[in-house]
């Protein structure tokens, strides 16, 4: 992990859905730069979710303080009201009322996508499902937390998604959901503008998470032995990319020019001058554009 004088020392994060993946990378990434990150999930070491992974919320807190943050982690079902009310009085009275930046990277979907059959071969309890967990949670999530920002009159909301255009993603229900996130962040951006709030969108490339390591039979020391199944493998980027394009996000002053926009780490790496872990600056759409439109055709507009 590259070293660096905390930006965020001070600020309050809530990662809601940090336990694994894109989320685990931006809290710890949150933590790097100096900020307590409340982290989320339904993972704990006392119960695991029904997606029955062993990474835990405990985990990624300790791997915040770890950074030079404050990790601390608060097992919460964001698809429950009465839990996430909850969550954000602790957080209330814990901080005297300051929550700066709020992450919504709830997803949990992979097991729920179904990527063999169009809408109406589908099981529609089990995409219904999907859409409850990966956009329902993000809406009762922003509802309890936004009153937090909207009082103190700043922060940043982050909609963690997967694109940042309107190119159809394979499934009829993942696209359902992923679509619908950045919808999230434009109409949460138009009306926090007058309170000086932002809310953006926010899409990582290939992500190299902990589930897509097992699929290829890898680990990080030696994740480029997957690219032999799978040649875009070779570009993907791992969870700290993606937090670290939150934490620039996050302590730019500026940011309220980018409200309102879906964003994309190929993009803002440019922009900010972060690096993956490795120090290696991917770029997916970069790589798209050399070797998948000819047979997929272009990525998309950014939204």
């Amino acid at each position: 992990m590259t070293t660096r004088t905390p930006q965020l020392a001070g600020k309050v994060a809530l990662v809601a859905g940090g336990t694994r993946g894109g989320g685990r990378g931006i809290a710890v990434e949150l933590g790097a730069a100096g900020a307590t990150v409340y982290v989320t999930g339904r993972s704990s070491g006392a119960r695991r979710s029904d997606l029955d992974r062993p990474e835990t919320i405990e985990e990624t807190a300790a791997r915040v303080t770890a950074a030079g943050g404050l990790g601390v982690p608060v097992r919460t079902d964001h698809s429950d009201p009465q839990d996430v009310r909850a969550l954000v009085a602790r957080i209330a009275a814990e901080q005297d009322g300051r929550l700066d930046i709020l992450v919504n990277s709830v997803w949990g979907g992979d097991p729920l996508t179904d990527w063999e059959h169009p809408l109406w071969e589908q099981d529609l309890d089990q995409g219904l499902r999907l859409l409850r967990q990966a956009v329902e949670t993000h809406v009762i999530t922003s509802r309890y937390a936004l009153p937090l920002m909207v009082t103190r009159r700043s922060g940043l909301v982050v909609e963690i998604t997967d694109g940042n255009t309107a190119r159809y993603r394979g499934s009829f229900f993942y696209d359902m959901a992923k679509s619908a996130v950045i919808r999230l962040a434009v109409a949460q951006a138009a009306e926090l503008k007058p309170h000086g709030v932002a809310a953006v969108a926010l899409t990582p490339g290939f992500l190299r998470s902990e589930a897509m390591l097992e699929h290829f039979g890898v680990t990080e020391a030696n994740w480029r032995d997957g690219a032999v199944e799978d040649p875009n493998f070779a570009h993907s980027e791992t969870p700290a990319y993606l937090g670290r394009a939150v934490a620039a996000l996050a302590a730019d002053p500026d940011v309220m020019a980018r409200t309102g926009r879906a964003l994309a780490t190929w993009d803002l790496h440019k922009e900010y001058g972060f690096t993956d872990a490795d120090g290696s600056r991917p770029d997916f759409a970069a790589h798209w554009a050399r070797n998948l439109e000819a047979e997929y055709g272009p990525l998309g507009d950014p939204l």
